[in-house]
């Protein structure tokens, strides 16, 4: 059986929502630009898998000029 550690169980839904309401308030106007650094990594991330991706991830494309053998 998997026991939650005790200050999990010692806090109830009021209490996290206090927290959360402190968490806000302290860093509250730190929190867009963290979303926005979040989503411009994720983004980068993704730009870099599709330039690495090999020949099953560009279908069709070829590094030989089209006509020629």
């Amino acid at each position: 059986m998997v026991h939650a550690p005790l200050f999990v169980a010692l806090l109830g839904g009021w209490e996290w929502l206090v927290i959360l309401i402190i968490v806000l308030l302290i860093f509250g106007n730190r929190i867009p630009g963290l979303a926005r650094s979040l989503g411009k990594g994720i983004n980068e991330f993704k730009a870099g898998l599709r330039d690495t991706e090999g020949p099953a991830g560009g279908a069709g494309k070829s590094d030989k000029p089209e006509g020629k053998a």
